[in-house]
């Protein structure tokens, strides 16, 4: 099972201590060895991002800083997992590197199951498709 970690904090939390950087390299570098880890990375901040909106059937660029953000993803990472319990592990791990290595620091990561053309190809033969079928 595949899954998408998304990390969201404030944005101006300032870089992060070498600590954390180093903590995170040994736990990057141990995902790799179990062949969990597809990638992952952090993102610009939303002063160097651009949106693309589509809305009222018009196509709108907006370039940032985005004031209405409170929280932006600042960070994500791609996991190949046995389960959504086993994410959701990583996740609580990660959060508990923070939390030693960056005192003060707040942000949430939320863990999202991703699925592919096969997964949506199986919801459509689902009981809800049937069931809408037969209200039809």
């Amino acid at each position: 099972m595949r899954f998408m970690m998304l990390v969201k904090h404030g944005e101006k939390q300032g870089p992060p201590p070498q600590e954390l950087m180093d903590a995170m390299a040994i736990l990057h570098q141990e995902a790799i060895k179990a062949g969990t880890i597809r990638g992952n990375g952090g993102l610009a901040p939303t002063a160097q991002s651009t949106r693309v909106r589509l809305s009222g059937g018009q196509v709108r660029v907006i370039d940032g800083p985005f004031t209405e953000a409170k929280e932006i993803v600042g960070g994500y990472a791609e996991f190949e997992l046995k389960s959504k319990e086993e994410a959701i592990e990583g996740a609580v791990h990660f959060m508990e590197l923070h939390k030693k290595h960056w005192p003060g620091w707040e942000g949430e990561t939320e863990v999202r199951q991703i699925f592919g053309p096969e997964d949506f190809a199986q919801s459509c033969k689902g009981p809800e498709l049937t069931a809408q079928k037969q209200a039809s």
